[in-house]
């Protein structure tokens, strides 16, 4: 029974990143018809999928961070064409749900390096000379 766990989480992977890479292609590609996507470049950093796969939680982030919550928006609005184009080009039992979030994980390292750059911090980190 230990076994079937292990392999439950790398198929979950497996599908998540499939999911990932058709959502790019679309919107690398422009297949959505939306002023807001068409003018901007949307990174799809990752996708989570449930342990059933069917739901996925779509992490992107558009270029330089600008525009978020419009790009949010958009994705959002435009969802049920994506599920249905994830659902042809992946095949499963069940069309995935998809739920679109920012990355804040890119924030989260960017204030982490400033953290670490920080005068107190640099001294505390250094050789101790």
């Amino acid at each position: 029974m230990k076994t079937e766990q292990p392999e439950k989480s790398v198929r979950t992977l497996r599908v998540g990143e499939q999911v990932r890479h058709i959502l790019s292609e679309i919107l690398q590609r422009g297949d959505v018809h939306d002023p807001v996507l068409a003018s901007h470049m949307v990174s799809v950093t990752e996708v989570r999928m449930s342990p059933d796969l069917r739901h996925a939680t779509v992490f992107v982030k558009p270029l330089l961070g600008r525009d978020e919550e419009a790009v949010l928006k958009a994705l959002r609005t435009n969802t049920a064409y994506l599920q249905r184009e994830v659902a042809h080009r992946v095949k499963m039992k069940y069309a995935a749900k998809l739920k679109f979030l920012a990355d804040e994980s890119f924030d989260e390292g960017s204030h982490i390096d400033t953290l670490l750059r920080a005068p107190q911090v640099a001294r505390d980190l250094g050789d101790g000379d």
